[in-house]
Parts: structure tokens; sequence; C-alpha cells
């Protein structure tokens, strides 16, 4: 796998401790993506690489909350709206990146989800499909053409961020180690995979990433050697 810096970036999809194990809405094994997803950004770092992260940032009283409906539960649906428990409020712990979270790294962060009507899991667009989070334009102004996602959830937010940047033109890889998933409804973990490979998603391990990034500072470091020796 060859992977050009100058072009491509890792994007971190909502590491917050909601999401993680202890927090409102955890992903089973959430904090398992910390690890690879730390090491795949200092090896952008070192070569000059740029990360982002994203966060849900919702007002108290969002729209995907089930106490925002009366007599509705966490796990129902209003029309198209997944109901959860309350979790990223703004301002709250949860809402805050898991501490393990390596965010010296970090260029840039992305924040959805907070108008209070409008629901947001994707890292380009809100859940209307049409709102922008401004990430598009941000990476077409640096020249982007790669990006590189992990995080949570597999079936959600990583899932719609993955397919909206194929959709926009992007080579978009997903970190099969680097991402776990909420598993509701029963299969969607699986239905995620295969809309991802279907919109021509490319599944990767972050340490084929790795390789390919190490490789060309392998590779750089020869030249330069190699020109010491001609002078």
């Amino acid at each position: 796998m060859t992977i050009d810096i100058a072009r491509t970036t890792l994007i971190e999809i909502d590491i917050q401790n909601d999401f993680c194990p202890g927090g409102t809405l955890a992903v089973d094994r959430g904090d398992e993506v910390i690890g690879p997803l730390n090491a795949l950004a200092d090896g952008f770092t070192r070569r000059g690489g740029r990360v982002i992260a994203t966060a849900d940032w919702h007002p108290a009283g969002h729209i995907s909350f089930a106490s925002s409906h009366a007599g509705r539960k966490a796990g129902d649906v209003l029309d198209t709206q997944v109901l959860w428990p309350d979790h990223c409020v703004q301002g709250s712990s949860g809402a805050d990146f898991h501490k393990a979270l390596d965010l010296k790294s970090v260029n840039l962060i992305i924040r959805k989800g907070f108008r209070k009507n409008l629901d947001s899991y994707s890292a380009f667009f809100e859940n209307d499909r049409k709102t922008p989070t401004g990430l598009e334009g941000y990476l077409k102004f640096l020249g982007i053409e790669t990006v590189i996602l992990g995080g949570l959830a597999t079936d959600y937010c990583v899932l719609y961020s993955a397919l909206d940047a194929a959709a926009i033109g992007l080579r978009t890889i997903v970190l099969t180690d680097a991402m776990r998933g909420v598993g509701f409804p029963e299969g969607s973990v699986e239905r995620a995979f295969k809309s991802m490979h279907d919109a021509g998603v490319i599944l990767a391990s972050s340490v084929e990433v790795l390789a390919g990034i190490h490789s060309l500072l392998t590779t750089d470091s020869t030249d330069r050697r190699r020109g010491e020796r001609r002078i």
C-alpha cells in the first residue's frame, strides 16, 4: 500500500468518553481503537502529515436523545431518527476526548451534531445530507486525495463518514483494527462492512498503512545517505 502523506489525512472519529467503556453510549471495547490510532497518528506527524479528530457536540435536549421525546426509550426510531441515551452533551466530561487519545498530533477538530434539531453521523455532512460540516472544503483546499478513517462506531459515524468520503471522490481507507461497532440493530456491523465494500472503500489494518508510511521514511533516509556519499 502506497501512502502519499502530502495528500493524505488521518481522521479519528468520535473517540469520546461517552462512546468508550463507562460512557452513557459505550461501544463494547471502544477504547481498543486508541492504540492503533495513536501509533498511526505518530507516524503521520513524524512525516509531516495531518490528523483530524471529530466529536459529537450535542446541546441538551438534542433530537437524538430518547429523553427529548415523551414516552420514548433508547433504541426507538422516529421516522429515520434512531433515539439514543443522552450522550456527548456540550461541556460535559462525556463529550471530552478519551484521555488516552494523543491530541498532540491533531491539527483540526470537527464538532458535529451541535444543532438541536439535526443529528450528525458523518464527518462531512449532517444527517439531512446537505448541511456541510466544513471538512470537505478544508480537505479540498489542502489538496487532500486520500482519507484514512478509524474510530467509533463502525456502523454509524465511521460508516457514514466513509461513504461520504468515497462519494465526494476521495480515496477512502477504513482501518479494520481501529474501529468498533454498536451492533444495533442486529447485523448492523456486517451491513456496514458490505456497504463500505460496495462503495469502493478500502479495508486495511493500521499495520498495513504504517508499513506504507515507514517504507517512505526508509526510502527518503536511504536517498539522503546516498546523497551524502555522493558529496
